[in-house]
């Protein structure tokens, strides 16, 4: 086992250092993000249910009206997608999830929704612009993965997207969720589910920057022969004020703070995440 290679990864970790391999195009990983977003018992790669059922309630009032089109950017295998084009709105949904948007793709054709799918990093899929959207949206705390380089991007490309009173709603862990979390490290051995299919010893580190309000979870994956991959996920977690002043300098000119609308038990389904509605 590389255990030199292994602990240099693990000491002194700077913001926004990355893993050495990414989750969502291995073709392995990708399968197994897919059946935990279609588990409805299950708050892991999505939310349940009734909480999916009660954001698209929101999501609904938000828009204030009975047709429009929306954007829903990360859009996995179309939880949210798919009820809103029920609902007679004309969606597009991009995700950098293969497998998650050949999911999408039949289940639109089998439900005979007409929904526009496009598989890619969100950040650089080319998109025309001249297409305005009466609604942005981003779900399940995916805003706050975003380095702050990356963020500034997005919120660009959003604002250019967006009709003139057009909206982005997106969810963010909120401070005062942080003092409930643990950071710590851990270890276990698997015969081969969620990261592999072969077995494996999966050493797990979590991490908080304050100054950043930067929150890191690494994962490192050694197989038998003793090779490793690093998977590194950063997060973020947002005063209602620390929106407001990323947003107003970027142009937008209201942002509405919904705190607490989720009922479900830890990170990303509690009471600690905050939803936003931004309005160009």
């Amino acid at each position: 086992m590389k255990f030199e290679s292994i602990k240099k990864l693990l000491q002194d970790v700077k913001p926004y250092d990355k893993g050495t391999h990414t989750m969502w195009t291995d073709p392995y990983i990708s399968k197994q993000l897919l059946h935990y977003h279609l588990n409805p018992d299950m708050g892991a790669a999505s939310r349940t249910e009734e909480a999916i059922h009660h954001t698209i309630q929101w999501i609904v009032e938000c828009l204030n009206q009975s047709t429009g089109t929306i954007l829903d950017l990360g859009c996995g295998p179309g939880l949210y997608t798919s009820r809103l084009a029920k609902k007679g709105y004309t969606v597009t949904g991009v995700d950098y999830a293969a497998h998650s948007i050949a999911y999408a793709k039949q289940y639109a054709n089998e439900h005979h929704l007409t929904i526009d799918y496009m598989c890619g990093d969100y950040l650089e899929i080319e998109m025309d612009t001249r297409e305005k959207y009466d609604m942005v949206m981003m779900i399940y705390c995916d805003f706050g993965v975003l380095i702050p380089e990356d963020r500034k991007k997005l919120i660009q490309r959003v604002y250019n997207l967006l009709k003139v009173g057009g909206i982005f709603i997106f969810d963010a862990l909120d401070q005062e969720g942080i003092v409930d979390m643990s950071f710590q490290k851990h270890w276990e051995c698997d015969e081969g589910v969620f990261w592999q299919p072969e077995p494996y010893m999966l050493l797990t580190n979590s991490l908080h920057f304050p100054d950043y309000k930067a929150l890191l979870d690494e994962h490192i994956v050694i197989d038998k022969r003793g090779d490793y991959k690093l998977y590194r996920f950063w997060n973020h977690y947002f005063s209602p004020q620390d929106v407001e002043d990323i947003f107003k300098t970027e142009g937008f000119r209201r942002i509405d703070a919904y705190p607490q609308l989720l009922k479900g038990e830890g990170a990303y389904n509690d009471k600690h995440v905050t939803f936003y509605k931004v309005t160009k």
